[in-house]
């Protein structure tokens, strides 16, 4: 099992939780981004610039991931293609994507794009916060636990 982070939109404080997670548990995690992200040195911790582009890194991060892979990411329509290639999609906040929920997810994230193109102020997300960080920290470290226990029983 591989991390892969969608790092153009991931929130630093989140990526230093991989960082520490990937060096502690020995877990290769790669960071996919348009501007290069620095990364601290490791064996486990590597980082990949794609060309800019709409949705260049997502698609780089759906051509390289694997079925069990994780993937971190805010985007909706890259974690629905993740769940449709047997992976694992978490968002910066520590919602798991599943197959059960992302079609709500979509129908959301439509909903309120039809509301933008039709004049309405949204808004934007609420600010990241320390609940925020914790529910990630949590729900990370819940899967990691299981995956490599689930990882050792099969050896």
């Amino acid at each position: 099992m591989q991390i892969w982070v969608d790092a153009d939109a991931c929130p630093n404080v989140i990526k230093q939780i991989l960082f520490q997670a990937a060096d502690r548990l020995h877990i290769c995690t790669t960071l996919v981004a348009n501007q290069l992200p620095s990364t601290p040195p490791s064996r486990f911790i590597k980082a990949i610039q794609v060309a800019a582009g709409f949705d260049v890194a997502d698609q780089e991060i759906v051509r390289r991931m694997a079925p069990g892979d994780l993937v971190i990411t805010g985007d909706i329509p890259l974690a629905s293609d993740i769940l449709n290639k047997g992976g694992h999609a978490l968002n910066p906040r520590g919602s798991f994507y599943t197959n059960e929920n992302i079609r709500e997810y979509l129908s959301m994230r439509q909903f309120m794009e039809d509301l933008r193109n039709g004049g309405v102020d949204t808004g934007g997300p609420a600010a990241f916060s320390h609940a925020d960080r914790q529910a990630f920290a949590n729900q990370l470290d819940r899967f990691l636990t299981k995956t490599i226990a689930r990882t050792k029983h099969q050896d």
